[in-house]
């Protein structure tokens, strides 16, 4: 399972409560421009409408942009597959307030192309703080006994 693409800010900014994986509807130029890793997840996010979840934000360029269609938007919206039954958990927890989808992943199982989704909640500035500030310490303290022995 490589990893095509990653949001590595999410976990930084969103506590992650509930992940799901589904497949994306993609176009074939697309899926080789993935493959090569290019493309970004960081400003995506996820909507519900019409029964239907879909990945909003995220960039994904052409392969070979001249041999794009017409028109091509690479931010445009794109399908994300999931069974009835996850799409119905969804749209019952996205009604919950202060709670985000987001995507946290993309990668490759077999020849598929997948996205690992998750309901999140925003953290505060002083969580992102606190978070940073027992990081520092951490290393800190690894530097001290790395020094030692």
């Amino acid at each position: 399972m490589p990893t095509l693409l990653e949001n590595k800010k999410v976990r930084f900014d969103y506590e992650i409560l509930e992940t799901f994986e589904g497949g994306l509807e993609l176009r074939g130029f697309e899926v080789k421009s993935l493959r090569e890793k290019r493309g970004s997840i960081k400003e995506a996010y996820v909507i519900i409408r019409g029964g239907e979840v879909y990945l909003v934000g995220a960039h994904i360029p052409a392969y070979q942009p001249k041999n794009a269609p017409e028109g091509y938007d690479p931010y445009r919206n794109r399908k994300i597959l999931l069974t009835k039954k996850e799409i119905k958990k969804l749209i019952g927890k996205e009604k919950m307030k202060g709670l985000t989808i987001v995507p946290i992943s993309m990668y490759t199982k077999g020849r598929r192309i997948k996205i690992k989704i998750a309901f999140a909640k925003g953290k505060k500035k002083y969580d992102k703080r606190e978070k940073i500030k027992k990081r520092d310490t951490e290393r800190d303290l690894r530097r001290t006994l790395s020094a030692e022995g």
